[in-house]
């Protein structure tokens, strides 16, 4: 194994893409690890389908000429001077708009994990990891699914992928390197995700939406532990040059987030449709959303970014070295004092409860009563 894949524990070995004839081998089925197995029997408590109206029925209305997705509030191009150019129902149409593409990247993201499990399957040599991928890869397959049969409902198709988040996706996707698909995905992105989840459920205005994102939270909550199970078996057992790598690396995604994941120039193809130019948008945006109000709202338990420095901590990613990066925007103090929760644990533990309760009664499709 090459030192660069930073693997410490058998569990994680893997093998070249394409290398099929390594899992023919004899020794390998026999050679299976039970780390994951408590992850995979759980999945059938929180099993949905999209295309059960039991789960989600997406022909719930809702009035998007009246009424907004998110708050007003929660939507930085509506809280200064771009409603000066826009009457009510422009306003209420770019604050839709703007959740759409929120939603859309949102969707992106799915597709991510899902390619990029699906590239695991390929290489992990261990048979219980390999299940567990193949299992996380069918679970991000529905929420794909579901993420696109909402958009079509309420817009018709999504925006874009933003080219910051498309490049990080291409990254980790594509990567040979075993660290950076399972830090990048399995703890950056999963938290992230896991924030935005939680914001959303806390906010919206749109019933369907609040249980769409609480059934999807049912599955990214074990995703993202999978992650911190290679931490717990990894990051104490790196030399410090190996763990100094790991850190940067994390910190430089979490900066490039921060600073680009919902810049204006990055939903700028949100804004030529109401006659308006990136580049006033993001000025005006500015004289209400500075540095000082982001560093406000990243006190929030669900702030996705807080989240994300919240687990790298915990995971023990972020040393003396790098807390500085975090402590610009987060007060790391506080994050030492916090429980080490999963964003939205009570949401999950309720859509839990609900799924099972569903399943229980639950008719398949097709099937004659």
């Amino acid at each position: 194994m090459n030192d660069e894949h930073l693997v410490r524990d058998s569990i994680y070995n893997t093998v070249p893409p394409g290398s099929f004839r390594a899992m023919l081998e004899v020794d390998r089925y026999g050679k299976r690890t039970d780390a994951f197995d408590e992850i995979i029997s759980r999945t059938h408590d929180h099993f949905w389908d999209p295309a059960d109206i039991a789960y989600l029925d997406f022909s719930s209305p809702f009035d998007m000429e009246t009424d907004l997705l998110m708050p007003r509030e929660r939507i930085p191009e509506l809280c200064g001077a771009v409603c000066d150019r826009l009457d009510e129902g422009e306003q209420i149409r770019l604050g839709n708009a703007v959740t759409r593409w929120t939603l859309s990247n949102i969707l992106h993201g799915e597709q991510g994990a899902l390619s990029l499990s699906t590239s695991l399957c390929d290489i992990l040599h261990d048979p219980g990891a390999q299940e567990y991928a193949a299992n996380q890869a069918r679970e991000e397959a529905r929420h794909v699914t579901a993420f696109t049969r909402y958009i079509e409902a309420r817009w018709g198709q999504p925006y874009p992928v933003g080219a910051v988040l498309g490049d990080l996706l291409d990254d980790l996707v594509t990567t040979p390197i075993v660290y950076k698909k399972l830090v990048g995905m399995q703890m950056l992105l999963e938290g992230l995700a896991m924030g935005a989840f939680a914001n959303l459920h806390a906010h919206t205005n749109d019933p369907l939406l609040k249980r769409l994102v609480q059934l999807v939270m049912t599955d990214e909550a074990f995703h993202h532990r999978f992650g911190k199970i290679w931490a717990e078996r990894t990051i104490a057992r790196l030399t410090p040059d190996e763990h100094d790598i790991v850190e940067d690396w994390a910190a430089e995604c979490f900066e490039t987030l921060l600073f680009n994941l919902v810049n204006i120039r990055q939903k700028q193809v949100i804004y030529a449709d109401f006659g308006l130019a990136w580049e006033w948008v993001r000025a005006a945006v500015r004289e209400t959303f500075d540095d000082d109000v982001r560093r406000s709202e990243l006190k929030e338990g669900t702030n996705v970014f807080r989240v994300l420095a919240r687990t790298l901590l915990g995971t023990g990613i972020i040393t003396d070295r790098t807390r500085h990066i975090y402590g610009g925007w987060v007060d790391m103090s506080e994050l030492d004092s916090e429980s080490l929760e999963t964003p939205g644990a009570a949401v999950v533990a309720d859509g839990i409860e609900e799924l099972r309760r569903i399943n229980r009664d639950r008719r398949v499709i097709g099937q004659k009563q």
